[in-house]
């Protein structure tokens, strides 16, 4: 990644630092790391506002290069930036949302005679939400290899399949197109692999993580997604696996079904279409994100499926999530949420139904806002297609 990238993302997050009165920011976590630096390390990011970056690192020792210094614990911060010729802040920011309490106490001792705030998290995020033009095209190339492992599903499909079965093919295909693997998600309480294969029933089984539908699980350590149900004909299958492929979780859901699928699925899947095209449409910035969640309640209500909108026994309260380095970024398409859109935000639109006795149908892709509206990212067919052909 180019200096000049990593220079622009930390500038952004200086010019809130400014804005709140804040000197420095010390950054240790991997994804802020990764948006930051380039990469994963163990360490340190000291960020000041009116001076290079530098990045104190324990592992791997065999990183250098100019401001970059070895550092075996963090109370040798105050030393190493006195040799660096920098001056203690009068006012520092560390990650609050994400270190653990030991480590944001452990951190904010080393900094005697400063005022220690908890505001990081808030502010890298903020930052993190517009992306930049490098970020955006990461994203691009992601969407179409995404597409193309999309693509082979079908093939993958066996009749007398359980779910779980089809979710690892799904899932080798995903590795094979160049997925990483790991799924990143924001908060301590939130866990996924490389996403869900929902079918049936099991689509209307609640999960305790903050996702659109949740799914059993095949273990209660992990409750979401497939559960190891047969896949039965008339029933429908909604893949929703993470198209994780140069370290930006891109987000694209796609519907199949077994056979034939009573009118009324096609129906409901036709009415998230309809969603997806009216909010595309309204969808610009300046727009608040509550107004397009609206437009969405307003058209399921009219539509006769607000009961299994997002859910049946547990109703997700949104309709769309900015994705980034992590799955679950701001902008969120929620109620009560006045975030207004901003040109390079990247968010996932995904209107969903589940219907009792067929499982779920809908649609899920990734947008870009540009300056005068959205650009769509994810390009695959949105029909539901029969794995029977």
């Amino acid at each position: 990644m180019l200096l000049s990238e990593l220079i622009q993302r930390r500038d952004k997050i200086r010019d809130i630092m400014f804005k709140e009165g804040i000197d420095a920011a010390l950054i240790a976590t991997n994804v802020n790391l990764i948006y930051t630096f380039g990469q994963v390390v163990s360490g340190y990011l000291y960020l000041p506002l009116q001076a290079p970056a530098r990045l104190f690192v324990k592992r791997p020792a065999s990183l250098s290069g100019e401001h970059i210094l070895p550092i075996r614990k963090p109370e040798q911060l105050p030393e190493l930036l006195a040799q660096c010729g920098l001056p203690m802040p009068k006012r520092l920011m560390l990650e609050g949302d994400e270190l653990s309490f030991n480590e944001y106490q452990r951190l904010s001792a080393c900094f005697p005679g400063t005022e220690v705030l908890a505001c990081g998290s808030r502010i890298i995020r903020q930052a993190r939400s517009v992306k930049t033009l490098w970020e955006i095209e990461t994203f691009r190339r992601s969407a179409q290899a995404h597409a193309v492992a999309y693509s082979h599903i079908p093939q993958l499909f066996q009749e007398g399949m359980t779910d779980l079965q089809l979710s690892i093919e799904v899932e080798r295909a995903m590795r094979q197109q160049g997925c990483l693997g790991i799924f990143r998600v924001f908060g301590q309480s939130m866990e996924i692999f490389m996403g869900s294969l929902l079918t049936g029933d099991n689509a209307q089984e609640a999960s305790p993580y903050d996702f659109a539908l949740g799914g059993k699980g095949v273990d209660g350590s992990i409750p979401g997604g497939a559960c190891g149900h047969t896949m039965q004909r008339g029933e429908s299958v909604m893949v929703d696996m993470g198209g994780n492929f140069y370290g930006y979780m891109c987000d694209m859901s796609r519907v199949y079904s077994v056979g034939k699928l009573p009118q009324r699925a096609y129906d409901a899947h036709q009415c998230c279409l309809d969603i997806q095209q009216e909010v595309a449409e309204a969808a610009k910035p300046g727009v608040p994100c509550e107004e397009l969640y609206q437009l969405a309640a307003d058209r399921v209500e009219k539509a006769g499926f607000a009961d299994c909108f997002m859910g049946t026994k547990q109703q997700a309260k949104f309709i769309g999530h900015g994705i980034g380095l992590e799955i679950n970024e701001a902008p969120v398409l929620a109620p009560r949420i006045k975030q207004e859109l901003e040109p390079g935000m990247v968010f996932a639109l995904e209107p969903k139904i589940v219907l009792p006795g067929v499982g779920p149908v809908g649609i899920e892709n990734s947008w870009v806002v540009t300056a005068d509206g959205v650009e769509k990212l994810t390009s695959a067919p949105e029909e539901i297609i029969d794995l029977l052909g």
